[in-house]
């Protein structure tokens, strides 16, 4: 029996193992929810946290919003060598417990600078997540439901951002339009509502924390460290005998056990595995360089341009969190059938040329409805393209013996091009303005398109072992 048809006898089975498989994955994608929600939830607090802090400097105000990326590279760049030596679910375990702890710290600092130090901790946790969520889903997914489980990280990210959203309309109370600093702070918003907008995170972080001791170790760490029998019973509650028999064989055939482990800066030696790398990295750093923060930094003005009353948080839920939901879910039933390829390079082609328009219409003065659209549609291809695909093609790329590795190297050059692109973009804005800003993501999207359609194989309806023996011949042929 091959591993293809192997992967696809989990279709076979007992509609319990279905459900374990499901429940297990989105067990495993509380790390994403978390993720979003604490990676949004700073904007709804940031008018009454700069009050009561009184951070009047732009430094000090970028700075609180800033600060969590430090961690977020932080705890990247450790994940790949904790999961591998203490295993994926025990990071979950602790990433929940850090998102706890830091959210409820965070909420009720008396400095700034415990403030600034939980964010921190909290950008850890965030780290913590983005790597070993989508690692540990892909190492347990067949090879034909794998695009689909591991896109449930960024549908937990996108209802995560949702729910960072709606808590923080739901606390905050209406404040008068000419309101003072003074009347801020003396506010309830301003001494309590910030605090608890931060601290809810503790109870979604609690129930993951909790979730993470009913989930199974992954098998394909399990097999690293030599634990083959348990391997086998997490595969056969997964996805029935005959495929854990199967996988485990290819798991055993692809050098993939304890007895022949190398270190990973001896795997860079080998052929093929430094351009997987470079893939990896190509492809994290054009999810956050691909334009779609330039989007939601003129969100506001171009829904206010287009006669929209988007004083409140509540108009940004419906518009842009619905668009995003919706297509998050329309990816998830996409994934799998039509491939990681097309959708990426549809998602590059739509958004460059929404790009290019946008900065056509910024530089004739263009308003109202058409931009709305665009803005819209925009935002749509992200979701239902780069945003979930890029999560899952880092996630299965790399070998099993160096997955962890190589994904903390990806999520750690993610944080690092966010990091860059939050600092540089006001700069490039002030040079090119709005026009020159469109038209400068669009070519990165053109750019982006080109390197991938020449360098990116389908990678979908194949096992992680079949997909290392393909990349690794198609990597060590010469470059064209």
């Amino acid at each position: 029996m091959t591993a293809s048809a192997a992967s696809a006898s989990i279709e076979r089975t007992t509609h319990a193992s279905s459900l374990f498989l499901w429940l297990t994955a989105s067990a495993g994608a509380l790390g994403g929810l978390l993720f979003g929600y604490d990676w949004v939830v700073i904007g709804g607090a940031k008018p009454f946290y700069e009050v009561f802090f009184r951070l009047t400097s732009p430094a000090l105000q970028g700075w609180a919003m800033s600060c969590a990326v430090v961690g977020c590279f932080a705890g990247a760049i450790t994940a790949g060598s904790l999961s591998t030596r203490f295993g994926r679910r025990r990071l979950l375990t602790l990433s929940a417990l850090v998102f706890a702890l830091s959210s409820l710290g965070t909420g009720f600092a008396p400095s700034f600078a415990l403030f600034v130090a939980f964010r921190i901790l909290g950008g850890c946790a965030i780290g913590l997540a983005s790597g070993v969520s989508p690692m540990y889903i892909a190492e347990i997914a067949p090879a034909h439901l794998r695009g689909r489980l591991v896109s449930l990280n960024q549908l937990a990210i996108v209802f995560g951002i949702l729910f960072a959203q709606i808590v923080n309309w739901r606390i905050a109370r209406p404040v008068p339009a000419d309101a003072t600093a003074a009347f801020l702070l003396a506010s309830w918003n301003g001494q309590w509502g910030w605090r608890w907008m931060f601290a809810v995170t503790a109870i979604p972080a609690l129930f993951f924390f909790v979730s993470t001791f009913f989930i199974p170790e992954s098998p394909r760490w399990l097999a690293l460290r030599g634990q083959e029998q348990q391997a086998l019973r997490t595969l056969e509650r997964l996805g029935g005998t005959v495929y854990a028999n199967q996988v485990l064989a290819d798991i055993k055939a692809a050098g993939d056990t304890a007895t022949t482990q190398v270190p990973f800066s001896g795997e860079l030696r080998r052929p093929g595995i430094p351009r997987l790398l470079w893939l990896g990295i190509f492809l994290a750093v054009l999810q956050q360089w691909c334009g779609i923060n330039v989007i939601f930094n003129y969100a506001q003005e171009v829904f206010a341009a287009a006669g929209y009353p988007i004083s409140g948080i509540l108009f940004n839920i419906v518009i842009t969190g619905a668009v995003n939901v919706l297509f998050t879910l329309l990816s998830l039933a996409a994934i799998d059938r039509f491939g990681r390829r097309v959708l990426l390079l549809v998602g590059l082609v739509g958004m460059g040329i929404i790009y290019a328009i946008l900065g056509v219409c910024y530089r004739l003065h263009i308003q109202g409805v058409p931009m709305l659209v665009l803005v819209l549609a925009a935002i749509a291809f992200f979701a239902f393209s780069i945003a979930p695909v890029t999560w899952v093609l880092i996630a299965e790329i790399f070998p099993n013996r160096i997955r962890a590795a190589g994904m903390a190297v990806a999520v750690g050059a993610l944080w690092v091009a966010c990091f860059l692109l939050t600092y540089t973009f006001p700069l490039i804005n002030a040079a090119l303005g709005a026009s020159g800003v469109f038209w400068t993501y669009a070519s990165i999207c053109g750019l982006g398109f080109a390197y991938l359609a020449l360098r990116l194989p389908e990678t979908g309806g194949k096992s992680l072992e079949e997909l290392e023996a393909t990349l690794d011949a198609q990597s060590r042929l010469p470059r064209a």
